[in-house]
């Protein structure tokens, strides 16, 4: 590719074509840290609705300076690329005098999350309840008919295949549903080939010691996580015992009752306004369904007119993890 096709394709992404595509490819391949390439590149892959975008825009999320710039990038239908393109210039230089810190706030968020669906999850269950869908015995004979077409509708939904792989769509409102897309790029480890030399066995064995480690920390956290849950969605009620000889005055008992009222006050309802349907298929991407199903009982709350497309996804993914169940 030559500059002047490259300068061409950067003014007007959207007349990229396959062969330009080709090259974009080996491009970035040869400069993984060529931003713009690696902008232009996804916009083709859009335009033609590959299978491929979202592993590319996990990359581009990767090898960016600055993801608000992406995001704006994705989320934008007309883009400005020369505009960009000095934003980002203006990034390279200063990112190398940046000292970065950084901190895993992962545990936080998903602590809030599992909250939010707490409060949720009874009432979402209610709705799901077989019994709200079933016809009553007096309505068959009329509507045999209406039944059977029903339910072949109904199958042939079920069916449908779930388009894990489909480019997801964002939108400006979608920055917390990107926030959880781009834990998707988290590094791996490495899978050494079995004829590697003898000299890094040593190293590999104390990597795996310590990712052992780090397996047992992350398990021991998420157990102290469970029970502070099931504390708050219990509230359980603490009576102090007061010590011998030392009973509390009147005054001071109806402190302790006012104390346990405030304990036992239930929790604030979290705001569900984070959940949308490209968050429900981030979930189902990260092939995390329980979160994925989670995600689309409370959309049936939120959206009931979609409920039966809401329910039938429910019922898809979970035949997806058990394929032998009825």
């Amino acid at each position: 590719m030559n500059i002047s096709t490259y300068t061409y394709l950067l003014a007007n992404p959207q007349k990229i074509t396959p062969e330009d595509l080709t090259e974009l490819d080996i491009l970035v391949q040869k400069y993984p840290y060529f931003q713009s390439a690696r902008a232009i590149q996804l916009k083709g892959l859009k335009n033609q609705d590959s299978y491929r975008y979202n592993e590319a825009l996990k990359l581009a999320a990767a090898h960016t300076t600055d993801r608000d710039i992406l995001f704006e990038y994705i989320t934008s239908e007309k883009f400005i690329q020369n505009e960009i393109s000095q934003t980002i210039l203006q990034h390279d230089t200063s990112v190398m005098e940046i000292d970065v810190v950084s901190e895993d706030v992962s545990e936080e968020i998903r602590v809030e999350q599992n909250k939010e669906w707490q409060v949720e999850r009874e009432k979402a269950d209610a709705i799901l309840n077989p019994n709200l869908f079933q016809r009553k015995i007096e309505s068959l004979v009329n509507f045999g008919a209406n039944d059977d077409s029903a339910s072949k509708k109904s199958n042939e939904l079920s069916e449908k295949p779930l388009e894990i792989d489909k480019p997801l769509e964002f939108t400006k409102k979608d920055t917390h549903s990107f926030s959880e897309w781009l834990k998707l790029t988290k590094a791996k480890p490495i899978e050494r080939s079995v004829e590697a030399p003898k000299q890094q066995d040593a190293e590999n064995e104390s990597s795996t010691n310590s990712n052992k480690e780090a397996v047992l920390a992350e398990e021991e956290k998420e157990r102290k996580f469970e029970l502070i849950d099931k504390f708050i969605q219990e509230r359980p009620k603490i009576t102090p015992i007061p010590a011998p000889g030392n009973t509390p005055e009147p005054s001071q008992k109806q402190t302790v009752k006012d104390s346990l009222k405030d304990l036992e006050a239930p929790y604030p309802r979290p705001t569900d306004s984070l959940m949308t349907e490209t968050l429900a298929r981030v979930y189902l991407q990260q092939k995390n369904y329980k979160k994925a199903i989670q995600a689309y009982k409370i959309l049936i709350l939120k959206n009931p007119e979609k409920s039966g497309f809401f329910a039938d996804q429910i019922r898809a993914i979970e035949k997806s993890i058990n394929p032998e169940a009825q």
